[in-house]
């Protein structure tokens, strides 16, 4: 993992973050806070976890449930954990126990884990599905083909709320090739919003090096590890 950041660097790197966020909003004529703010904390120590709280952030996403697990319990309580990761549908009834949001739900059997197992704690589940918009072979995620009978599916689990989507567009160096595939997610979830009667008012889209492009296409959540932490090790 990598070394600690120090509270100061936390707190400038996290006020220059918000100073970007801000920029992009008033550029698509939107409110800053209808932009929540994802710290992707995964392979990274507690202490750094700690050095961002302690600068104001409260929201932390992790991708796998045995480093979060052991993590969380070093971690200052009150925080809120998102699992922002491919899920194994065996791993469902932990994912329900640690984390308060699902950013990548990506197959019917994952679907009907976490319902069942939020039935079994009692909770409603928020999640998000994972659109593979770019149709990449490597990546996860629903073929926007698959998502009309998907969420008619959804209609049928009781113990989980469908917020929204999510996607992960190819990486490129220049943020603006990444614009089309937010634009497309944008535009299947009016449609798919229409039909379905699902909301789906969250759109979990734009990293470090496109937050800015995603928020101006719609993005309600940002997923930042790199330019909040550093680079990894």
């Amino acid at each position: 993992m990598n070394p600690v950041i120090s509270d100061q660097k936390a707190e400038v790197g996290l006020a220059a973050v918000r100073e970007r966020i801000a920029a992009a909003c008033e550029r698509a004529g939107r409110d800053v806070n209808s932009v929540g703010l994802v710290a992707v904390s995964k392979r990274k120590g507690p202490d750094a976890v700690r050095a961002l709280a302690e600068a104001g952030l409260d929201v932390f996403g992790e991708s796998r449930v045995q480093e979060a697990r052991q993590k969380m319990a070093l971690c200052p309580s009150g925080l809120t954990w998102h699992m922002i990761g491919h899920i194994q549908t065996n791993k469902a009834g932990e994912v329900v126990r640690l984390f308060s949001y699902v950013h990548a739900v990506d197959s019917l059997r994952l679907l009907d884990a976490l319902d069942s197992a939020a039935a079994a704690a009692g909770v409603s589940l928020p999640v998000l599905l994972e659109v593979n918009v770019s149709g990449e072979g490597s990546k996860f995620g629903f073929a926007p083909e698959e998502v009309p009978g998907i969420l008619e599916h959804c209609t049928g689990l009781m113990n989980l709320d469908i917020s929204g989507l999510m996607t992960i567009p190819p990486f490129t160096p220049d943020p603006e090739e990444a614009r089309p595939h937010f634009i497309r997610l944008r535009e299947l979830r009016d449609g798919w919003r229409a039909a379905s009667g699902f909301p789906l008012d969250e759109l979990s889209m734009g990293m470090s090096h496109d937050f800015e492009v995603a928020i101006e296409e719609g993005a309600t959540w940002i997923r930042l590890g790199t330019i909040l932490f550093g680079e990894r090790e």
